[in-house]
């Protein structure tokens, strides 16, 4: 038996009806579903920037922040993570026609098809991770010197981020907190860990601009996230459905095991 007193409203998942057991369990699955297609698409978006598709680099993640101090960012793009979503020659003639620069002639011609045909279905405006390129306004910012995420779009993005993964945290942490984990300040860091990852995550993405090497910043932080994320949805769903009742639950109970219904 632990030598850590209960709290005297804290409640084992074996406490629990089975009901909001099962509540917790279709979150976690739900969340985790989310998780992993976020990091997914995260790689997605920000690999290949250094050249090589396959990996998700330090270097992508200075170019995605900083700019990679030549060409544009419509080149980069094409040239990096986008350059499987069309034609090796419609890909060529955009750069091309950016580093002509990008007249609207050429635009109205034949720019704006390319651009319809194959980009509008995500570059609508309607991802605030995206570039719009509804327009030949919009089309001409990205054809400019390539200098990583504006911060005012990073902006926008730091505040979807933060209220979105508080909410996410916030969710696992509540459900995390019936574990029965000992040394407490085990699981008190676990609980919290998130929380402090997430504000040195976004800020790294500021600092990175200033100091290149935030980079290394960004990537272990946001490892650390997903690996609390993982252990905590690991142990919450482990202690829920599989293992007993601890001892020292059951004992303030003069029990050996709980079965609640």
């Amino acid at each position: 038996m632990s030598e850590t007193p209960l709290h005297r409203l804290y409640h084992h998942y074996s406490e629990l009806p089975v009901s909001m057991r099962i509540v917790y369990t279709a979150a976690l699955c739900i969340l985790g579903m989310g998780y992993l297609f976020g990091m997914l698409y995260l790689v997605h978006v920000y690999s290949g920037r250094d050249g090589n598709p396959n990996t998700l680099s330090y270097e992508d993640l200075v170019i995605a922040y900083t700019g990679s101090g030549k060409g544009s960012r419509l080149e980069s793009a094409l040239r990096g993570p986008m350059s499987s979503m069309l034609p090796a020659e419609e890909a060529n003639a955009l750069v091309s026609w950016a580093q002509k620069g990008a007249e609207r002639s050429t635009y109205e011609s034949f720019i704006r098809p390319t651009i319809d045909k194959r980009c509008m279905s995500c570059h609508d405006g309607s991802n605030p991770h995206l570039a719009n390129l509804g327009g030949y306004d919009l089309m001409k910012k990205v054809t400019e010197q390539d200098t990583g995420t504006d911060i005012f779009t990073l902006v926008r993005v730091s505040h979807i981020h933060l209220f979105g993964m508080t909410f996410i945290f916030f969710i696992l942490g509540s459900i995390f907190s019936h574990a029965f984990l000992r040394p407490l300040w085990l699981k008190y860091v676990l609980i919290a860990l998130p929380f402090v990852c997430e504000a040195v995550d976004i800020s790294s993405w500021y600092l990175v601009k200033v100091y290149h090497p935030f980079a290394y910043v960004t990537m272990a932080s946001g490892g650390i996230m997903g690996a609390s994320f993982a252990t905590m949805w690991l142990i919450s769903m482990y202690q829920m459905w599989f293992s007993g009742t601890p001892e020292a639950v059951a004992a303030r109970h003069g029990v050996k095991e709980i079965i609640v219904g």
